[in-house]
């Protein structure tokens, strides 16, 4: 794709990232086959290579973002499945993030707007605060009728009954069972401590099971995902320099094998720190650092090699590839493999690549394409007659548990209870 910057916006970093991604495109449109938005809605500017022609004005003009271009750059849900189907290796996802900071810095949205993202900017990352919201969500949701789509959609997602916390997410050092393989941190990240604390319990005690030291390092919280996606780069770049802070005193300190992350939208985030931080004269070798050693479990857990499986469980699993783990990792054999190791009978999902919905905050502020996607994704899943279905992150599991009965649990938690741990509790007694 030809490009018009001026010589003074290319001294720009992001600019001159920017300028060199768009002039990769070959305008084929391979794109457009696999973006969700587009095969819902049919529309040019709804796809990956029309948002792209969106973000290259408003960059290249260097004008403020208009109510076209957020609209249709807000219905995408970076799930990154037209990096993954480009064949000139597009790299769209850094190109949106700068849409996005572009739009937040230019763009003024609607006051109920800008209070929405605000709240969910503040209250999501923060555990304590995430925790209060859904306790008084739960007193709201008789209410539900009267309240705005957004905040319905909100509700819904709402659990009814919220887990106590877990120890296992205050900082210490959990010992390796046996001779000692390798010493890893744990991120015991935000929201899904709070709604699942169950899946950093089995990954302690899978990793543990299987010779690792687990850290969950004093300081480390919210990767900063959930803001970056909402385009606020100031508080995601502050809440990955606390984890680069907290995880570089572990590697200065005993070392550290690897980080490991058990949700996959955080992983990908975390994968991408030296890239955030890469201007920053402080954090940048030390980003490019702790993104190295960033491995989901799944990856770690394929290296490691399953401990002894009892006896197989019987149980049909649909494995749900998140967008996160298969496009934004390009992670897609292992979980499935580490499952049938464990002696489920896995089985593939139609139309795997596209996403469910969940998107981070996707299924709050955008909530009709988001319930859309989570039927068709349902609907493809129920069509394998599972008895259970396994995904690799907190958002995709809450958001497919929102539209089917059958029971769906984390692939650590499957991994965890075939080795010898407790029966996950989303199965049941």
């Amino acid at each position: 794709m030809q490009t018009h910057f001026s010589l003074a916006q290319l001294a720009d970093p992001d600019i001159r990232d920017s300028e060199q991604i768009l002039r990769n495109c070959v305008h084929c449109g391979f794109c457009t086959a696999t973006c969700p938005t587009y095969v819902l809605l049919g529309d040019e500017l709804d796809s990956p290579r029309g948002r792209i022609y969106l973000i290259k004005d408003m960059l290249e003009q260097d004008k403020p973002a208009t109510e076209e271009v957020v609209k249709h750059v807000d219905r995408c849900l970076s799930c990154l499945s037209c990096m993954t189907t480009c064949p000139s290796g597009v790299n769209y996802m850094h190109l949106v993030d700068h849409g996005r900071a572009w739009i937040e810095e230019t763009y003024q949205r609607p006051l109920l707007d800008r209070m929405l993202r605000g709240v969910l900017a503040l209250v999501l990352p923060r555990p304590g605060l995430f925790r209060l919201a859904l306790l008084g969500a739960g007193l709201a949701r008789p209410l539900a009728p009267l309240l705005p789509k957004r905040l319905q959609a909100m509700l819904r997602l709402t659990p009814r009954h919220l887990p106590s916390p877990s120890p296992v997410d205050k900082p210490q050092v959990f010992p390796a069972i046996g001779p000692r393989r390798k010493r890893v941190a744990l991120l015991n990240g935000c929201a899904q401590q709070v709604l699942a604390p169950g899946i950093n319990e089995a990954t302690i005690r899978l990793l543990t099971r299987h010779g690792c030291d687990v850290v969950v390092a004093a300081g480390a919280g919210c990767c900063g995902a959930l803001v970056h996606h909402l385009g606020k780069t100031d508080a995601s770049h502050a809440a990955a320099k606390v984890n680069i802070d907290a995880w570089m005193r572990e590697i200065e300190g005993d070392g550290l094998d690897a980080i490991i992350v058990n949700t996959s939208g955080c992983g990908t985030t975390l994968k991408d720190y030296g890239f955030m931080l890469r201007t920053d004269a402080a954090y940048a070798e030390k980003a490019a650092v702790v993104a190295a050693l960033a491995k989901d479990v799944s990856e770690v857990m394929a290296e490691l090699g399953l401990g002894v499986v009892p006896a197989p469980s019987g149980l049909t699993v649909a494995y749900h590839a998140a967008c996160s783990l298969q496009h934004g990792q390009q992670i897609r054999t292992e979980p499935k493999a580490l499952l049938a190791a464990a002696g489920f009978t896995v089985k593939e999902v139609p139309e795997a690549h596209l996403c469910c919905g969940s998107a981070g905050t996707y299924n709050l502020l955008q909530p009709d394409i988001a319930e859309q996607l989570k039927a068709r994704k349902v609907a493809n899943i129920l069509s394998t007659a599972p008895d259970l279905i396994a995904a690799g992150n907190i958002g995709c599991i809450t958001q497919i548990a929102s539209g089917t009965g059958v029971p769906i649990v984390h692939t650590v938690e499957l991994l965890d209870w075939a080795t010898g741990g407790p029966k996950p509790a989303g199965l049941g007694a």
